[in-house]
């Protein structure tokens, strides 16, 4: 994906497939214990309960999983914004298929380390980063959970005020 704007059109983007991978998704899909990562069918549930998305507007799961989908490999390891999920499974909360977001987004941060995506510069400066980030998905959650957003959530700072599944 090149993501330059196509002329005369204002939301499409131009994609070259030239580096893709087909068996990304069966990779990443075996990886995070899923038969298959296709049943998104990027309806933007995930996106739309997102805290960060809230706060840094290029943080999309359903973006993310559909160039997974497409076996963008390279783009996806080599980008930043796999690095901002704050794993509250939120997004999986709202999910229609059931798909568990912040799992992917942490073994594509393993295969990003583990295939040279990344250095050890970078993850230094991250980790200086991490715990900014989960401020901001604490607070934001917060917000959203008293604007009546409800569903079984993981992160303990925040989970007495949700509504338990049954």
């Amino acid at each position: 994906m090149t993501g330059e704007r196509t002329p005369g059109r204002s939301c499409m983007h131009t994609f070259s497939m030239e580096k893709e991978d087909p068996g990304f998704k069966d990779l990443v899909a075996r990886k995070i214990g899923l038969q298959e990562i296709k049943p998104c069918y990027t309806c933007g549930s995930c996106t739309g309960a997102c805290p960060m998305r809230t706060v840094v507007e290029d943080f999309d799961p359903r973006r993310l999983i559909h160039m997974i989908v497409l076996g963008l490999k390279d783009k996806v390891l080599s980008s930043d914004t796999i690095w901002l999920c704050c794993f509250c499974d939120s997004c999986y909360t709202v999910c229609p298929q059931g798909i568990k977001f912040a799992r992917i987004a942490r073994e594509l941060q393993l295969m990003a380390k583990d295939e040279g995506y990344v250095d050890e510069g970078f993850l230094e400066e991250f980790r200086k980063l991490d715990p900014y980030l989960k401020d901001v998905c604490r607070r934001t959650m917060l917000g959203k959970v008293r604007g009546g957003f409800h569903g079984t959530h993981k992160m303990p700072c925040w989970r007495k005020f949700t509504v338990e599944e049954r």
